[in-house]
């Protein structure tokens, strides 16, 4: 019997789960998902982002967008300036939405410690691993958009 190799994706997935998981519980009493943490952090870094521009940066439909931003908008967590028919939208974070930005930040930033103690090498080569260019075109925690 050949013994394979274990394979690095199929590991990458595995722990991606578990890390996941793990940061879904820590947003869940805040009312945020991954998605929603990553919505927050476009309009706290990009204030009055169009419907448009928003769903383009976030790698979903303006459609999703729209229904996104109503959910947080119902949660007290963003405004839109304009809101009226025929005009363009100007999205920004209310009070409340930047702190509960900032508690999720700071929930992120827990994980991360967590995950450069438990897994040395994996946080190193993540971090490595990210260009450094990424770090200019979006926001801390923009790369979040699973849901």
């Amino acid at each position: 019997m050949t013994q394979r190799r274990p394979s690095p994706v199929v590991a990458m997935l595995a722990l991606s789960s578990t890390w996941e998981s793990r940061l879904t519980a820590a947003l869940r009493d805040l009312g945020l998902t991954t998605r929603r943490l990553g919505l927050l952090a476009h309009l706290d870094a990009l204030p009055d982002l169009s419907f448009s521009e928003l769903a383009r940066r976030t790698g979903i439909t303006v459609q999703s967008a729209h229904a996104a931003v109503r959910q947080l908008a119902d949660d007290g967590l963003v405004d839109d300036a304009t809101a009226h028919a025929g005009s363009a939208s100007a999205l920004r974070l209310t009070d409340r939405g930047r702190q509960v930005l900032r508690v999720a930040q700071e929930r992120v930033a827990a994980l991360d410690a967590a995950l450069a103690l438990e897994e040395p090498a994996l946080a190193a080569a993540l971090t490595a691993a990210r260009p450094p260019e990424a770090d200019d075109a979006q926001p801390a925690d923009a790369h979040l958009q699973v849901d």
